[in-house]
Parts: structure tokens; sequence; C-alpha cells
């Protein structure tokens, strides 16, 4: 369940990559269960009622075994309430906000919480970048950006610093009032929790008003920003689930075998794709059954070790216990700075 149409399309086009590239391979190896892995995909466009009628037609029409998806935070949250009822299992690459696992015993997640990269990106601030003062810019009308950003404000809070929040909202597209405002704000860091369809034009918008020193950084929703955007990039930091040029045998294998198949690099969404799927398998593998309660089971008890963003193993809530790289644009690739393990 992912967007391939519209603004957010660079993303949903990366989740379905990742797994049917996992399902490839998978079935190569043999298959689950002595059957061939088959990816159905259907595109929510990065509308939630649209990503509602996804999950319908997957469960009701195609009766799948258990889901990867949804892509966004807030397609994921459309469609919960209906997964729980049906005790599906759901394995979601890439929908960060803290609500989507919550109360849910058969939904998991392969990245970490929204919560969790916002408190890890303040910490960067005022740890790595001495950050004395810091603004929020963030989209509120986004549930992952305003996850990101709360989190941010609390742990900056928690230590006495100031920060102050700055918003926007959907199909904004002049951000120079705000971006006013926190250059006469004289702030050390901006936190600037969205996607690069918003990103980029910020931080493009924030170059040609010169902010000087002030540092930028984002979320994993920043992933992709130097395809486009390098040179307004330049120097920013953002947190990620796992960097394309890490020289781990495993990501670069990954690597080398997505860009083969796509002619490209992936992304990190790609890579948590991946990771899902072959998760999921593993999963199923376990429990040696197709059975729904069976495979939630399964993945409760699941420890896999060969992830891409790392090695996967599910809390209470369904939530990973795995790291947050923390990356630099440098010459428009990505440079990994440091690495924190929740």
């Amino acid at each position: 369940i992912r967007p391939l149409t519209g603004e957010l399309s660079i993303y949903g086009s990366a989740v379905e990559n990742g797994a049917k590239l996992a399902a490839k391979e998978i079935n190569a190896a043999g298959g689950l269960l002595g059957k061939d892995i088959e990816i159905i995909a259907y595109d929510t466009e990065g509308d939630n009622e649209k990503a509602v009628n996804a999950y319908n037609r997957l469960v009701d029409q195609d009766e799948v075994v258990a889901i990867v998806g949804g892509t966004l935070s807030g397609s994921t949250l459309s469609f919960k309430d209906l997964a729980v009822a049906d005790g599906i299992p759901l394995l979601t690459p890439t929908a960060t906000n803290p609500d989507v696992t919550l109360n849910a015993p058969n939904i998991f997640r392969a990245c970490y919480t929204d919560s969790y990269q916002g408190t890890v990106a303040a910490l960067f601030a005022m740890d790595d970048l001495a950050a004395e003062k810091a603004a929020v810019f963030y989209n509120i009308d986004d549930a992952y950006s305003e996850g990101l950003a709360m989190a941010f404000v609390d742990a900056f809070d928690e230590a006495s610093v100031t920060v102050d929040e700055f918003t926007f909202t959907n199909g904004t597209d002049d951000y120079n009032a705000q971006l006013t405002q926190i250059k006469n704000g004289n702030y050390d860091v901006v936190f600037i929790p969205s996607y690069v369809d918003s990103v980029g034009p910020i931080l493009t918008q924030a170059r040609a008003l010169d902010l000087g020193d002030t540092k930028f950084i984002g979320g994993d929703g920043w992933d992709g920003i130097e395809v486009d955007y390098a040179t307004v990039a330049e120097g920013t930091y953002f947190g990620n689930h796992y960097a394309k040029t890490d020289p781990s045998d495993i990501i670069q294998d990954f690597v080398a075998s997505y860009t083969a198949e796509y002619s490209k690099a992936p992304n990190a969404l790609g890579a948590l794709a991946y990771d899902a799927v072959y998760a999921l398998v593993a999963a199923i593998e376990d429990a040696d059954s197709l059975d729904s309660a069976a495979i939630v089971t399964a993945l409760q008890a699941l420890e896999y070790n060969d992830a891409v963003t790392g090695a996967i193993k599910f809390d209470a809530n369904g939530d990973p216990i795995k790291a947050i790289t923390v990356i630099q644009v440098v010459n428009g690739q990505h440079v990994v700075v440091k690495k924190v393990q929740g």
C-alpha cells in the first residue's frame, strides 16, 4: 500500500521496488513454504480514503496472507482499526507515527518511531552542534511532521534550552514569511521534519534569505534530498535508517542488487521495504503456517539479524529496537556522522 502517483511517489516507488526485489530473491532461493511470493501493490496517491480502499481490496478480494504497508503514517492510521479488527499481520516498512502500533498486537514496523528520531535529532543538535537556541518548522497538517516536531520540542524543553515553533500547511509553496521570522530569531539550528517535496523548496528559500551560520536538520523524510536539491542541502544533517555509503557487506550487497535491478541507488524506504518482506518471510517460516494468528505470534518473537537497516527485533509495542544513522550531505553524497542505538 503506497503512493505511486502524486508528490510523494518517490517514496511509494521505492517501497514497491524494495519489496519486489526481496520477493524475487526469495523466490529464486526456493520461495516460502514451497510457494512463490506474489507482491500485490495498490496506489493510494497519498490519499487516506484510497488507502482504506486498497486495504479492503487486499483483504477481501485478493485474500492476502499479510500486508507490507502502509508507506505513509497518515494512510496507515486510516486503516489501522480495520487491520486490528481483522487480525491480519501488518508490517509497515516506513510509517513512523507512534500511534500506528499502539494497542495493535498484529501491527509492527520496520522503521523507528517519530518520537525516537525527533528526540535523537534534538540531542544531536544540542550535543554535537552545541545548539543553545532552536527553531522547529513543521507541517501542522501532517501526522509525521508534527510527531517529530513535538518530540524535538519536548527534548529541548526537558533540557531547558530555548526552542520556538513555526508551522506551515499542506499546499504551501511560499515559506518566506516564516523563514524571515526564523532568520530574525538568530537560531543555531532549524529542525524541519517533513518530506522532500516541502523540504527542498524550504531550503531553497532559506538559502536565498541567507540565514548565516544556522544549521538545518531533518528526519528520514529527507532521504533523497540530494537528488534534486544537492546545492541547497549542502552541509545539512538528517537522521535515517541507513546510509547507502555505509561499507557494511549487507548494505553494499543490497545497494548493488537494487541498482542492478532498477538502474538507480536505493533510498532508505526501499531498504526498509526490502527488510520488511524478508522479516515477514522469516516470521512465516518460524510459524510454519499461513494462519494469521500464528504469523502474528511469530512476529512478536522474531529476531531477524540480516536486515540492511539494522537487526530487527520488536518490543512489546511492535516497534523495532534499532539504530539511527545521522547523515550529513556533503558534495551531494551521504556521509555518516554517527550511529545512535536505541
